[in-house]
């Protein structure tokens, strides 16, 4: 007698959802789903002071004078389809297809990396029309936001990396899927956290 969706397998002998098939790998992710949490309220955070902080300019830019729209909708775009490829590896899990996984996870990195290269012309850009971390109040809370989610997005693309390379060697298991699981979810964390970043500060920004 056959069994539903807890112990169906895919090829290879493994379950088809095999991050959630022991207690280990559930714990692992409700305690990563804590740590979301926790971030969130980081974030947060930092939104409240942009928000309180954003019209102390010093007479330096603001923000409508400053913000490149058409680079930032490129990163946007670039961040938001790179969600999407996350999917697709997480799919290659679930059908215990390890090249596909790996493959789709690298495109992932590559765009995150893109995403970056961006980011960085962009601070690059704003530094030299003198919008910079001490020059105003605004120039703090603005490159403490959103240099925060590059930071996170920097590490986050680290930790694809080495888990594509784990996944050569380990393959996909009960043991290492959580972890290809939860780097997923991390992934989607910093693009949800961008499109508040690009509502927050760049729509609302150009609209003041």
């Amino acid at each position: 007698m056959n069994i539903e969706s807890k112990t169906a397998t895919v090829a290879g002998g493994i379950p088809s959802e095999p991050e959630k098939a022991t207690l280990e790998g559930k714990n692992k992710i409700l305690g990563f789903w804590l740590f979301l949490g926790a971030e969130t309220v980081l974030f947060a955070t930092m939104f409240g002071t942009y928000l309180a902080l954003k019209e102390q300019h010093l007479g330096g830019p603001r923000p409508h004078e400053l913000f490149q729209m058409p680079m930032v909708a490129a990163a946007t775009l670039i961040l938001l389809t790179s969600s999407l490829t996350s999917v697709l590896a997480i799919m290659g899990m679930h059908e215990n297809n390890v090249q596909k996984m790996r493959t789709w996870f690298l495109i992932t990195v590559l765009l995150g990396f893109a995403f970056l290269g961006l980011e960085a012309y962009e601070f690059y850009e704003y530094v030299h029309e003198g919008h910079t971390i001490t020059s105003s109040a605004f120039g703090s809370s603005f490159y403490l936001l959103v240099g925060t989610h590059g930071s996170h997005v920097l590490f986050g693309v680290f930790w694809i990396t080495g888990l594509i390379m784990q996944a050569g060697t380990r393959g996909i298991t009960v043991h290492t899927a959580p972890k290809y699981y939860v780097a997923s979810l991390y992934w989607h964390f910093v693009d949800v956290v961008w499109v508040f970043i690009f509502t927050v500060v760049y729509l609302m920004g150009m609209m003041a």
